[in-house]
Parts: structure tokens; sequence; C-alpha cells
């Protein structure tokens, strides 16, 4: 009998795991195609395959899974760009990230500037971003670190957004721009 519970709560347990993840990438391809504003959290529990009250077992509001989803977001690119091996291979990494959640970014930076709790964890993810650019490159202070994060984001929302383009800059001659000035302030050589 104990083995027979024992495993049904297991089942549930299991069960939550997964329709959270299920709603999470739910999420982030509802974010990704409606951006925040346009995203209901209906459409998202539907698009996991779970009736909308679903949602509300695993996420307080719309709010909630946008920071997850932001976080997760966050720790994809923190490891991508551990495994690049070069500048250029660090700009591509950031680049591609960038490109591949365009709609999600917009509505980062819109919601960074008009909600407290957003602005919040984006700005302790920063602290920490800022950690690890420290903590490999000694030779930079915060200050630096956090501009350079700062100047690369701007950057990488620009060339994603075709705004290099837009003012006749070619992509490619952005992205060797955007490697240049991340060697010139981490002080590698090309």
């Amino acid at each position: 009998m104990y083995h027979l519970l024992s495993s049904r709560r297991s089942q549930a347990v299991k069960s939550r795991k997964s329709g959270r993840s299920e709603l999470l990438k739910a999420a982030q391809l509802e974010f990704e195609e409606q951006g925040f504003d346009g995203t209901q959290t209906n459409a998202i529990a539907r698009r996991a395959g779970y009736a909308p009250q679903t949602f509300y077992r695993h996420f307080p509001d719309k709010k909630a899974i946008f920071l997850a989803i932001y976080l997760d977001w966050a720790e994809a690119e923190a490891q991508a760009l551990a495994k690049a091996d070069t500048v250029p291979a660090m700009i591509d990494t950031l680049l591609d990230h960038h490109i591949a959640h365009r709609l999600f970014r917009r509505s980062l930076r819109h919601l960074t500037a008009i909600d407290p709790e957003i602005a919040a964890v984006r700005a302790q993810t920063r602290q920490q971003q800022m950690g690890a650019i420290t903590a490999s490159f000694p030779h930079l202070a915060a200050i630096e670190a956090l501009t350079l994060i700062f100047t690369l984001e701007r950057l990488c929302d620009a060339w994603a957004e075709g705004e290099f383009e837009a003012c006749g800059i070619s992509r490619e001659a952005a992205r060797a721009h955007m490697s240049t000035i991340l060697m010139s302030a981490l002080r590698v050589a090309p």
C-alpha cells in the first residue's frame, strides 16, 4: 500500500514539475510572438495543453512567469557565453541570443522602465553578470564591467532590430566593431 501511495505522490510531483515546464515553454513562445502586453495567461495555458486555471497553480500572474523566463534567458545566455572561446564567438553568442528573443527583449526593456519589481530583478541579474565579468577579468572595476554590459546590451538590441542597417552600417561592420569594443575593454588580443 505504501508503495502505491508513494508512487502516486511522485507522479503528482513529476506532473507539477512537467506542468510548470510546459507552461514556461508555452509562455516563452507567446511572449516572443505577442510581446508581454499581447500575451494572455489563458493563451499560455492553452498552448501548453492545459485548462486556464492550471496556470495559476504554478504562477500567480503573467509577470511572475515573465520573470521566470527572464531568469532562464539570462542563465542560458551566461552558459552560452561560458562556452565561447574567443571574443568574436562571445559577440556572436550575444547577437544570436538577442535576435532569437527580439520581441521578448523589447518587452523586457519596456517593463524594466515602468515596473519596479522587474527593474529590481534585472538589476540583480546585472550585478551577477558584473561579478562574473570582474572575477574573470580582475583588471576591470565594477563600473567598467557594468558599462560594458549596458553597452553590449544596447548594441546587440540595435543589431537585432536592424538599427545599424537603417543607418547605413552593415551588420558585419557592426559585429566587427562590437568585437573591437569587447577586446579593448577586456584587454585581450584578437
